[in-house]
């Protein structure tokens, strides 16, 4: 509980205490001769006590031209109770209004705190070796691109970078949502936010602390509250006109009909003076029962809640927009390579070369230095030595083919599929294995091909059948690999609909064909994708989903929805997540609005007192908040 939620328990507890006796001196339970200023005047006491910042507020509200909100309709009831002498009812109308109010603060409070838990990956400083060895904290966002920092067991690492020197295992709950350690040593890349476990390491910074992972996901965090749901929407221009127009009812309650009454002698009343009194507490009681902070407060919240119980998971929602078109989605496109698959790429074998394997390994290599493509590191990778960059010019990424370049300033290399092959002049040979082929021409002369393989991600078949569950109705691979390959992939994963050969601009199509099916019906579209060459379809679907985009800029800047890690089976518990929490917005929405209008009618009517409208202002506030932080509670689905 924070220093404001403190103070306003004390004031509740302290109004309490003085209006207890006071409630029972004015229902006669304790006997007293007392003067009626006298007890107007101690029952002002606890009336300040509690809400003199309700009555400030209102002030504030009127002063500023926008009076229409909960603190000027609590005002108005309340002094037209105190007015009419029903004392008591008006002091436990604003204590109970507050109790709601630090009931509401607290719920939004763990909220807060339970973001605040998962994002508390800030570092506040980073070590720099001084002069003798000795370590100096600086700023982190003093450090410079290339500087060398030393992360302590224990500590957060500061910026992202690649281990020089040390063995450890770092913690990267906060990023990932899952406490598995990982273990780095040199030339292992470490992320702001992980937590360094054991060793000392060494590490050289490859970004600035402004664009390492945990101010990007800080950002992003701290963004997702701007970018409103529909249903929040409907809630704000629902409260710009619900408020006057109870305001406007309850000025017709308490001036029209009683002049009506005084006319037509409706309502067989003993004297004008109780005419006055009847319906004027009737729109009081009104008033109090309008009160639409219920709504107001528990729909964002329930949203708020939601984005920090993904969050919590490792399931980044930049906006409740999004959270709310997540609980929609009833068609998934998958890219393959990254997302179904581990992308863990490893040359399997060299086939119809005439030349040595060693010398075509060699050739693709050095034409695919520039790339960090996870094929083309595995291309380096079974070359094993040191690529020397100098010896390759003239290089020609062509985007869906592959790549040309020149070898030591004569040879010209071509490395990709069958596309470039036959673009260059060259005829490929087809491979009779499974898995992603790459062919290498060499001065225009076929010169064989390699064959690269990938493995499936441990949860991918029960994933999909996880989506299923879900409610999504068709699922979607889409790759750029041979028809085979596909084939195989999507049969091994229980898919049976994929599309084989693609080229980037390709899966735009394909998903604005999926689009264009589901227009007009209410069902959205989503893409899942690795992050690293999706950005352009990760944009057009409904909502773009990146997998296991730790560091990935294209992702975080693309994607509406960030997995932080590579389990395919957090898609399914995303949209579960989404699923529950739009459930509840719409029950808080129903069950709200089913209570205050039965209880306004029953109010204008006279049946209600004011002891009921505290019951239906206070009482269903509290069981929607109560309701609304359900969606903090995520980790068993």
């Amino acid at each position: 509980m924070n220093k404001k939620q403190k103070k306003l328990l004390i004031r509740i507890l302290a109004a309490a205490v003085l209006y207890i006796p006071l409630f029972l001196l004015a229902e006669g339970v304790i006997e007293a001769d007392i003067h009626p200023a006298l007890l107007f005047a101690l029952f002002l006491v606890p009336y300040l006590i509690c809400g003199y910042d309700v009555l400030w507020k209102a002030i504030q509200g009127i002063k500023n031209r926008k009076p229409f909100d909960e603190h000027f309709l609590m005002t108005i009831a309340t002094i037209g109770a105190i007015v009419l002498g029903q004392y008591p009812e008006s002091v436990a109308v604003m204590l109970l209004y507050q109790v709601g109010e630090l009931f509401q603060s607290y719920a939004v409070g763990k909220s807060r705190r339970n973001i605040s838990e998962l994002m508390d990956i800030r570092p506040d400083y980073a070590n720099i070796e001084g002069d003798g060895g000795q370590l100096e904290r600086v700023e982190p966002d003093e450090v410079e691109t290339g500087s060398i920092i030393v992360v302590q067991p224990g500590e957060k690492v500061p910026i992202d970078g690649i281990v020089v020197e040390g063995n450890s295992s770092v913690n990267t709950a906060a990023l990932t949502g899952e406490s598995m350690l990982r273990d780095v040593g040199p030339d292992s890349e470490v992320l702001s936010g992980m937590i360094n476990t054991s060793g000392v390491l060494k590490i050289r910074t490859t970004a600035e602390f402004e664009e390492s992972t945990a101010s990007k996901i800080l950002d992003l965090v701290e963004n997702a509250a701007s970018r409103k749901a529909n249903a929040e929407n409907f809630i704000s221009k629902f409260a710009r006109v619900y408020t006057p127009v109870v305001v406007y009812s309850a000025l017709a309650l308490g001036i029209l009909v009683p002049v009506v009454c005084m006319f037509t002698g409706l309502g067989n009343y003993a004297s004008v003076a109780d005419i006055w009194r009847d319906w004027l507490l009737r729109a009081c009681t009104f008033l109090v029962i309008s009160c639409p902070c219920a709504v107001v407060i528990s729909i964002p919240l329930s949203f708020f809640a939601g984005l920090g119980g993904a969050g919590s998971q490792g399931i980044l929602i930049k906006g409740s927009n999004y959270l709310e078109l997540l609980a929609k989605v009833k068609t998934i496109a998958f890219d393959k390579t990254g997302t179904i698959t581990k992308g863990n790429f490893a040359v399997a074998g060299v086939h119809h070369s005439p030349v040595e394997e060693e010398k075509i390994l060699e050739y693709a290599a050095l034409a695919e230095c520039h790339s960090s493509h996870p094929i083309s590191l595995s291309l380096q990778k079974a070359y094993g030595k040191n690529v020397d960059q100098t010896r390759v010019t003239e290089v020609k990424e062509i985007s869906g083919y592959g790549v040309e370049a020149v070898i030591d300033g004569s040879v010209h290399v071509a490395v990709g599929n069958d596309r470039l092959m036959r673009r260059t002049g060259v005829e490929p040979v087809a491979c009779h294995h499974i898995g992603t082929v790459i062919h290498v021409a060499v001065d225009g002369q076929y010169a064989g091909h390699i064959l690269i393989t990938d493995e499936l991600k441990e949860h991918s078949r029960e994933a999909m059948a996880e989506l299923k569950k879900a409610g999504v109705e068709k699922e979607v691979m889409l790759t750029g690999d041979i028809e085979k390959v596909a084939s195989s992939v999507a049969e091994e994963v229980g898919l049976t609909d994929y599309r084989a050969g693609l080229l980037p601009a390709d899966k735009v199509t394909v998903v604005e064909e999926l689009l264009k099916e589901n227009e007009g019906t209410g069902k959205k579209v989503a893409f899942v994708g690795d992050g690293i060459n999706d950005a352009p379809v990760l944009a057009r679907a409904d909502i773009g989903i990146a997998m296991g985009a730790l560091g990935s800029d294209a992702a975080i800047e693309a994607a509406d929805v960030v997995l932080m890690n590579d389990d395919p089976l957090k898609i399914s518990q995303g949209i579960r997540i989404s699923q529950k929490c739009l459930h509840i917005v719409h029950q808080n929405i129903v069950f709200t609005m089913t209570v205050k209008i039965a209880c306004l009618i029953l109010g204008a009517l006279g049946i209600a007192n004011m002891w009921v409208a505290i019951l239906a202002d206070v009482g269903v506030m509290i069981l929607a908040v109560l309701n609304a932080i359900r969606c903090l509670f995520v980790k068993k689905i």
